[in-house]
């Protein structure tokens, strides 16, 4: 039996047990109320957000609780039965659905807040939260979530947790595993483990949470998360700025970090096709035209009028410098203030509609049709060599090459788009990609992780010794393989 969803890498169904009306009932039994087994109902959690991977699952559960996803495991462990935990499925590297028919395990209920403290600015909550709604609880209280992505109004903080999701705002509050305090995690045995610190200072044995941070579900199901979050910023400014080549968006990218130092909180840049391609499919308005390059700048504070005076000293050195040649600014007050340079024009943008020019760059790519995604790390000077060559190589076999991402942190979002799929096409990018991302020692996975869809190229980012060890961890924890299994690591045959 061969999957369905793989057209480049076939891969067999491996010998899981098959679920049957009693494991059905048994189930039932176990998560009262939270079993699904109507195809309708299970179709969009076998498919994925981008709609190019889908499984056959025949069977959904939505467990409240941690003991009863430990009864679900203990269970399907018991009964050899592959499960494949479920986030908000906003992925896009096919990890988050099933490749055959394993059990969906989804924590779309597991959805509660547990506490939060003032005074720390420690959140707990359950694994099936949704981001947007953690972030809104916690602004009533002064506070902001540290990571901010475009998917925050679906994707679940248990499905960040496990892709170590990176996102807006990992220039300023670093990533998950710096975030992340503790964690409450049931391994595939059923076994929970509690590891919900919620300390941001405890040096006692190896740190295991780090474990399941990124593993994709393939280690354990986490189910309760706890967080550090940062004072919500009295004073958040955003300009919008076009420059004429890369050069100078990494020359501005270093005047700004020295001249705006501890405000600057991202630093997202893009290319005029993303542009257009926002422009055309999504009906936005792009304030700032005819650049090459365009750069979102975001600055947050304590201070309003302090961190407008810094700002507004380094907008008027890279415009002089002719850094950059046209930009507009808000000011996140009650009065929203904008204004713009050269051309001379008034201009209001508000923060929510400079940022949706960026934030909804991946929407308008699946409005373009086939889209071809790769998001890589590589050192920033590098960062945009790898589009201009894949352009020069794939010439008129493409719709569009279009790069964008974080600059900050070093991460290219790289996409491809196409009238169609191509077999044709994607041997001509890929293992290329990937054979040129190592080539300057950068990581073929920034944020998206490995999934279904780039599990077998590992090894361009990893020794084989570190995929040995990857691999005995897996076999320790999961000795069945039975969690997201055919996901982020290679096959061993």
């Amino acid at each position: 039996e061969v999957a369905p969803t793989s057209q480049r890498y076939p891969v067999r169904r491996l010998p899981f047990g098959r679920v049957t009306p009693a494991d059905v009932a048994c189930l039932e039994r176990l998560v009262p109320g939270g079993v699904v087994t109507d195809p309708e109902e299970l179709r969009p959690f076998n498919v994925d957000w981008l709609r190019s991977v889908r499984g056959c699952s025949k069977l959904l559960l939505k467990p409240q609780t941690a003991a009863e996803v430990s009864q679900v495991l203990r269970y399907c462990s018991e009964r050899n039965l592959a499960v494949n935990p479920q986030g908000g499925n906003t992925g896009l590297v096919g990890g988050s659905v099933p490749v055959f028919d394993e059990i969906i395990l989804s924590t779309v209920l597991m959805n509660r807040i547990i506490s939060f403290d003032s005074v720390s600015g420690i959140l707990v909550c359950q694994a099936g939260c949704i981001l947007e709604k953690l972030n809104e609880y916690l602004e009533e209280r002064g506070f902001i979530m540290p990571l901010d992505l475009g998917a925050k109004g679906s994707c679940h903080i248990g499905g960040n947790v496990a892709t170590n999701a990176g996102g807006l705002r990992l220039l300023r509050y670093g990533s998950l595993r710096g975030t992340v305090l503790g964690l409450e995690v049931v391994l595939a045995d059923g076994t929970v483990l509690d590891c919900l610190a919620s300390l941001r200072k405890d040096n006692t044995g190896y740190d295991l949470k780090q474990l399941f941070i990124g593993s994709e579900g393939t280690l354990g199901v986490i189910t309760a998360v706890s967080i550090l979050c940062p004072q919500k910023p009295k004073a958040v400014n955003l300009a919008f700025l076009g420059c004429q080549n890369f050069s100078h968006v990494l020359e501005t990218f270093t005047t700004c970090r020295a001249m705006l130092g501890e405000i600057l909180s991202a630093y997202e840049f893009m290319d005029e096709k993303c542009m257009e391609l926002v422009e055309k499919h999504l009906k936005l308005s792009n304030p700032v035209r005819g650049s090459p390059f365009y750069v979102l700048i975001e600055t947050s504070g304590s201070n309003s009028t302090h961190d407008e005076e810094k700002l507004n000293s380094f907008l008027e050195h890279a415009m002089t410098s002719g850094l950059v040649t046209d930009g507009t600014v808000a000011t996140d007050d009650k009065k929203i203030k904008a204004r713009t340079w050269l051309i001379g024009l008034p201009l209001v943008f508000v923060h929510q509609t400079l940022w949706s020019l960026r934030e909804r760059i991946t929407e308008a790519l699946t409005h373009d049709g086939c889209v071809y995604k790769y998001d890589v790390s590589l050192p920033v000077g590098k960062l945009y060599d790898l589009v201009t060559d894949m352009r020069a190589r794939l010439g008129q076999s493409a719709k569009n090459v279009v790069g964008y991402g974080h600059l900050g942190d070093g991460n290219l979002h790289l996409n491809i788009t196409a009238e169609a799929y191509s077999h044709s096409l994607l041997d001509a990018i890929e293992p290329f990609v990937y054979e040129w991302t190592a080539r300057y020692k950068g990581s073929i996975s920034a944020e998206h992780g490995l999934g279904f869809k780039k599990k077998q190229y590992i090894q361009y980012s990893k020794s084989n010794e570190a995929v040995f060890l990857m691999q005995r961890f897996k076999a320790m924890l999961d000795p069945k393989g039975i969690l997201n299994p055919y996901k982020t690591l290679p096959s061993s045959s």
